[in-house]
């Protein structure tokens, strides 16, 4: 696993953050230091989607990236449930393939190259997971892709996410979002490697308030909802048909 590198250096112009060849190569030492809990979340979704996943449905990942929930997921899920991950960058994809392949991954599945913010069909599934992904889709679709996400999802069936979440007081967001740099300083990262990712990212992770995410599952078709995990500014959900 390659160190995450891609901010040591001073850059002049800060680009908007991407997912390309770069960022693949080192994506999973990222996740590991900068998502608080990172493994037990991990965990968890595989705990909450054996309880969900029923046979002869498709499991779907929703920004699958390098398909390490894949791998989490597989020893925990019945066989004849098909995993159908999709992303939008197929330099994640790429390595998610060779990750699969190295770990001997024999399951039916399906890696989808496409653009989340076109309505991805899903179709036949008991779970759907989309891990840090929502808040990359862009608000104004958000309400669209989440209807088609309940529609193709079964009676009985989750989906399950995990976002950054806005605080609905400033005071408490800039508290949370303090003691998340302080993570990331304890995992290695520096002050500009801090500023120049939180600049990278400013245009194209926007998140929304706990509440707001609640209101687009229940208005999109989900009958309920409710919280299995909060750390300062994260936050897993799970919804269900």
């Amino acid at each position: 696993m390659l160190r995450d590198n891609l901010f040591g250096q001073k850059q002049e112009t800060i680009e908007d953050f991407d997912f390309g060849k770069e960022t693949a190569a080192v994506f999973d030492d990222m996740l590991v230091r900068s998502v608080p809990f990172y493994g037990e979340l991990q965990r968890m979704m595989g705990e909450m989607a054996a309880d969900f996943a029923v046979e002869g449905t498709s499991l779907y990942d929703l920004g699958c990236s390098t398909c390490a929930t894949f791998l989490e997921l597989d020893p925990v899920i019945p066989r004849n449930v098909r995993f159908v991950g999709v992303d939008f960058s197929s330099e994640m994809l790429e390595r998610g393939k060779e990750k699969l392949s190295q770990h001997g991954f024999s399951r039916d599945h399906e890696l989808i190259c496409a653009d989340l913010n076109e309505n991805v069909p899903v179709e036949n599934a008991s779970v759907v997971i989309m891990n840090l992904t929502l808040q990359f889709i862009r608000p104004v679709r958000r309400n669209q892709v989440m209807r088609t996400i309940a529609a193709g999802t079964k009676k009985g069936g989750c989906l399950l996410v995990i976002e950054k979440v806005l605080s609905g007081d400033s005071q408490f967001n800039r508290a949370f979002i303090k003691y998340y740099y302080a993570l990331k300083r304890r995992n290695g990262y520096s002050e500009l490697e801090i500023a120049q990712k939180r600049e990278a990212l400013e245009n194209v992770l926007i998140p929304y308030r706990l509440e707001e995410n609640f209101e687009l599952f229940l208005d999109s078709g989900f009958s309920q909802c409710e919280v299995f995990f909060k750390w300062y500014n994260f936050c897993g959900m799970i919804a269900t048909k």
